[in-house]
């Protein structure tokens, strides 16, 4: 990470609104799959991370200077979006929807309280115009893969989960921001540093 920032939040897959007991439990749970002493699932990079987010978010004081730099990073856009593939216009309509799948399916598995995007949160995350994203998502109403909840914000339905878990593998930069998002590092994935050799083949 170019700054030594990790997104705790998303690297636990908890909600930033968790109370200490949600993230003691998962935070041993998740502790205990990736130990260096787990010869199935051991992972010593993942596990000292694990370890310094728990020692942040449990304590009060450092939680709070934490959350600081949390709500200040993400409210800037993810930089997978800056890429071609994602411009405004028919090309990048595909990647569009995609991506907007693919961050309601970060969001459902990471706080399934409230796992719900605004169009102002998804203009933000991918530096885009509500005008440009209108289309897109009323596309993914009718296909069923998003709704709406009682505060008009968008959910990923099981059959969006279900498609984005299918074809996941053809959206190569998508792909890197969800993997990226398992050691908290969605948010300073840079584009610049990927190759073609990244990912999985379509």
């Amino acid at each position: 990470m170019k700054d030594g920032f990790v997104d705790y939040y998303e690297l636990l897959q908890i909600s930033p609104n968790a109370e200490f007991e949600t993230i003691q439990r998962v935070f041993k749970m998740l502790a205990a799959r990736h130990h260096p002493d787990n010869a199935d699932s051991g992972d010593i990079q993942k596990f000292i991370l694990l370890n310094e987010a728990f020692r942040v978010l449990s304590d009060p004081g450092e939680r709070g200077a934490y959350d600081s730099r949390y709500h200040a990073r993400t409210t800037q856009p993810l930089p997978v979006f800056e890429l071609k593939e994602f411009a405004a216009g028919i090309d990048g309509e595909a990647n569009r929807r995609m991506g907007i799948l693919c961050l309601l399916y970060k969001s459902r598995r990471g706080n399934p309280d409230d796992p719900g995007l605004s169009v102002l949160e998804f203009e933000t995350m991918m530096s885009m115009p509500r005008e440009h994203l209108m289309f897109t998502l009323a596309y993914l109403r009718e296909k069923v893969y998003v709704r709406l909840d009682d505060r008009s914000d968008y959910i990923i339905t099981a059959d969006g989960m279900d498609y984005v878990e299918e074809h996941l593998p053809r959206y190569r930069p998508l792909y890197r921001l969800l993997k990226a998002a398992e050691t908290g590092a969605s948010h300073d994935a840079r584009p610049d540093q990927w190759t073609d050799e990244s990912g999985p083949k379509p």
